[in-house]
């Protein structure tokens, strides 16, 4: 799925050679913004699995700063050196706003069950 106008989740692709150079700028903010893993298709071809824990927009240029998923290594990215991003992890928050909690607890209350303020597990 290729996409460049709506909101970004898990499974799509941002070609940014395909879109203009003032949108790229919402492409990194997304990857950002996302609470998944994200895969780098960099400039010289090579692609990189990470999470995207910084953004910086630099009087140098901007950069991603991110954290490596097989290594757990920190790095930066220079967005220039980006050509494609894929959201090809799970965002973990997906679903889980302040709206549904809300909604199921008084769900469980209603139904007379337990309706304690646990979080629910990650996976």
């Amino acid at each position: 799925m290729e996409t460049t106008e709506h909101a970004i989740g898990q499974g799509a692709v941002v070609d940014l050679s395909a879109i203009p150079a003032d949108r790229r700028a919402r492409a990194f903010g997304e990857a950002f913004d996302y609470r998944g893993d994200v895969t780098l298709t960099l400039e010289d071809g090579s692609r990189t699995e990470c999470f995207v824990f910084d953004h910086r927009d630099l009087p140098g240029g901007a950069s991603l700063r991110v954290i490596e998923t097989s290594t757990g290594a920190k790095r930066t990215i220079a967005c220039a050196d980006v050509r494609r991003i894929e959201f090809t992890g799970k965002d973990t928050a997906a679903g889980k706003t302040w709206e549904n909690w809300v909604r199921r607890y008084v769900e469980k209350h209603r139904a007379g069950e337990h309706a304690g303020i646990e979080s629910e597990p990650l996976e």
